[in-house]
C-alpha cells in the first residue's frame, strides 16, 4: 500500500510540474501557405495568414480557435483559356477558414510538441477578367495535424505547424497540406 501511495505522489507531482510549463492561454499569429483549387481542375499556391486563440481545459488539452486568409492567382492557359483584347489569363483567389478543436500538449524543457484536429468552415472566393470568372463557394473544412513551440522568452515562443487541410469546394474534396510559422504570446 505504501509503494502504491507513493508511486501516485510522484506520477501527481510530476504531472503537475508538467502542467505548470504549459500556458493557460496563448495568442498566435503568422504567416501560412496552403494550396487550393482556386478554379475547379486548377492548383493554385496560395500564400497568406493564420491566427490562433488557445484556452487550456484540462492539463495537457486545450481548445483553439484557428482563423486564416490565403490568397493567390494561377495561369488558366494550361485549362485552355485564350485571353480577350488586352486582357489575361490569371485567375485570382482567395480562400479563408474558421476552425474549432482540441489540441493536446506537454512541455518538454523549451520546447511544446502538439498536435490537433480542427473542424468549421472554409471560403472560396476566385476572378478571373478573360473569361468573365468570379465565383465563390463556402464548404466545410477540417485541418488535422500538429507543430512546435520553442520558447525563448517564459512569455514569447516561436510556432511551426503542419497540417492536413480538407475543405470541400464546387461539390469536390481538396486535400492540401497547410504550413504556418509565426510568434506565440504565451499567458
Amino acid at each position: 500500500m505504501r509503494k502504491k501511495l507513493l508511486a501516485l505522489s510522484f506520477i501527481l507531482l510530476c504531472a503537475a510540474m508538467a502542467s505548470a510549463q504549459l500556458p493557460k492561454a496563448s495568442v498566435y499569429f503568422g504567416y501560412a501557405h496552403t494550396n487550393t483549387d482556386v478554379v475547379p481542375g486548377s492548383s493554385t499556391g496560395l500564400n497568406g495568414w493564420d491566427g490562433q486563440l488557445e484556452g487550456s481545459v484540462f492539463p495537457f488539452v486545450s481548445v483553439v480557435v484557428d482563423v486564416g486568409g490565403y490568397y493567390g492567382s494561377n495561369n488558366l492557359l494550361n485549362l485552355g483559356c485564350i485571353p480577350l483584347s488586352g486582357g489575361s489569363c490569371k485567375a485570382s483567389g482567395s480562400v479563408y477558414t474558421a476552425l474549432l478543436g482540441p489540441r493536446v500538449s506537454f512541455s518538454a524543457g523549451k520546447f511544446r510538441p502538439f498536435a490537433h484536429a480542427l473542424f468549421g468552415a472554409a471560403h472560396v472566393s476566385a476572378s478571373a477578367s478573360a473569361i468573365s470568372l468570379s465565383d465563390s463557394d463556402t464548404s466545410f473544412g477540417d485541418a488535422i495535424g500538429g507543430g512546435i513551440d520553442y520558447k525563448f522568452l517564459p512569455f514569447l515562443a516561436w510556432r511551426v505547424e503542419g497540417d492536413y487541410l480538407q475543405t470541400r469546394f464546387y461539390s469536390g474534396t481538396q486535400n492540401n497540406a497547410r504550413f504556418t510559422t509565426g510568434l506565440v504570446l504565451r499567458f
